[in-house]
């Protein structure tokens, strides 16, 4: 019968641990993939004390239960050897037929990860405390935090991917934005009541422009898009109850937005003129009601002229 190894303490080693000259323990063990691979700590149990000098962490013994763990569960060893950037790059490979807005995102959070060093850390090194420390550092350097926010946006369902597949265990970035970083946007004004008069003045006196003003003055006083404004029909518009229905958009395709505004606008604004007829005879006061689905929004301040839609 072959004598038991011991470590320098005349503590008995287990299967494929061992201690080195320098007083390191190592593990020898068979990953998923059947590769040899090697642990190592300067502590055989969680007890021990690390020599003055070297680096404090996990236990031999600690690290082998992890690896145990692993195993049992499937998890593919050393993260399949994936960096940061490479699961991102593989998480948005997958977002096909986004709009162009969304796409130009993606590629404003690829290119940051790309300048950082943090895009080359392999996925299973990644801690908390390492995906908190990136964030806080990218505002040291100047990103504001709805850049951030985006970036954030598309990393953590990038490593919530690598967790589903058996890649890491854990997600690293799963926690509160603004217990990391200060939100320090500011809301903006997107337009005053001045500038909004200035500028529909300005359109409705300009020989070019004056041919969109119903349009434009539709715009600003109901808060609709582009897309939904010429996309309604008269089946949307209830005078009855002053409300506009917003439940579809114009689909893109050849016609210009001026041949779009000139095709639509009879129709509103005849309609608008007939209703109001009975009602008021200079404005027709009004919250207009816009439904998204079950999302409803009532602005107080809708009034939309009578006539010609002048201001």
């Amino acid at each position: 019968m072959s004598e038991k190894r011991r470590d320098s303490k005349n503590r008995i080693l287990r299967s494929g641990e061992s201690q080195r000259k320098d007083g390191r323990y190592a593990y020898k063990y068979i990953d998923a993939t059947g590769k040899p691979r090697f642990v190592y700590s300067w502590k055989l149990e969680a007890t021990d004390s690390t020599p003055q000098g070297k680096r404090d962490g996990l236990s031999l013994r600690e690290k082998e239960k992890q690896i145990r763990r692993d195993i049992e569960d499937a998890i593919i060893p050393r993260g399949g050897e994936m960096t940061v950037l490479d699961l991102v790059k593989k998480y948005l490979s997958q977002k096909t037929g986004v709009r162009h807005n969304t796409e130009a995102n993606y590629n404003f959070v690829l290119n940051i990860i790309k300048k950082e060093d943090f895009g080359r850390q392999r996925i299973d090194r990644v801690k908390l405390s390492d995906a908190k420390c990136w964030l806080i550092k990218l505002q040291q350097v100047g990103r504001g935090y709805s850049s951030i926010h985006s970036i954030r946006g598309v990393v953590r369902p990038a490593f919530q991917m690598a967790v589903d597949d058996d890649l890491i265990r854990k997600n690293p970035f799963e926690f509160q934005l603004a217990t990391v970083v200060v939100n320090d946007s500011v809301t903006r004004e997107a337009i005053t009541r001045k500038q909004e008069r200035a500028f529909l003045e300005f359109v409705k006196g300009d020989k070019h422009f004056s041919r969109y003003y119903d349009g434009i003055y539709i715009l600003f006083k109901t808060g609709l898009r582009i897309s939904e404004f010429v996309g309604l029909t008269l089946a949307d518009l209830d005078m009855k109850n002053r409300k506009i229905s917003v439940n579809h958009r114009q689909a893109n395709g050849g016609t210009s937005l001026g041949a779009l505004l000139q095709a639509h606008l009879p129709e509103v604004q005849q309609y608008l003129q007939g209703a109001d007829a009975q009602s008021h005879p200079s404005r027709l006061q009004a919250h207009i009601l816009f439904q998204h689905g079950k999302e409803r929004y009532e602005p107080q301040d809708a009034a939309i002229p009578h006539g010609t839609l002048g201001y």
